[in-house]
């Protein structure tokens, strides 16, 4: 995974007031904190944030008054009606320690033939990986399953380096009989 490099100012005004002004400014508040330091309140450019953001679990490489530190996203706040970047929290991480993460889970293959349907128990999986080689998502074949089956955590292939984080009996995708609607009963016609 690439390492995005975003510049950083400190912050020094705290409120909604200041927020609003940041936002104004085409800029985010973010905090920066882990690793027992004090957590760091920063502003970072919007467009670029943005950008970085669409990659799921991005290793951002934050220069700080003139101090770099490596960190990834742990929680984005976004306008719920016009889903810009409000606020975010970056976890400070160190090249080598390993994190836990959400990553994707994307299916492939052709279901049992019979109308039957996919269902997402949960699209991420919590995995432990190191900071600079988290994977993206993973993929699970799901070719030949039939009404009744299903895949746990514990039956996905994970990458190289990744182990699983969660509750290993957890079902991730199972597969359901697609359930036939019933036909609309005829009305009596009504006597005159």
């Amino acid at each position: 995974m690439a390492e995005i490099k975003l510049n950083a100012e400190v912050r020094t005004e705290f409120g909604k007031g200041a927020a609003r002004r940041t936002r104004r400014a085409n800029l985010v508040p973010a905090v920066v904190y882990g690793h027992g330091a004090e957590a760091v309140h920063v502003t970072l450019p919007a467009h670029e944030l943005h950008l970085a953001l669409r990659t799921a679990n991005v290793l951002i490489g934050l220069e700080i008054d003139g101090k770099d530190a490596l960190v990834i996203p742990k929680a984005v706040q976004r306008n719920a009606l016009k889903g810009n970047i409000e606020h975010v929290d970056l976890l400070t991480v160190k090249r080598g320690e390993k994190v836990n993460v959400e990553i994707a889970v994307h299916a492939e293959g052709d279901l049992a033939p019979g109308g039957n349907l996919l269902e997402y128990v949960q699209n991420t999986l919590l995995v432990e990986a190191e900071a600079t080689h988290i994977p993206e998502s993973v993929t699970v074949s799901v070719a030949g399953l039939d009404a009744g089956d299903s895949i746990l955590a514990k039956d996905v292939p994970l990458p190289k380096g990744s182990v699983l984080a969660g509750d290993e009996d957890a079902i991730v995708l199972q597969v359901v009989a697609a359930q036939a609607e019933e036909a609309p009963a005829e009305e009596a016609p009504a006597e005159a």
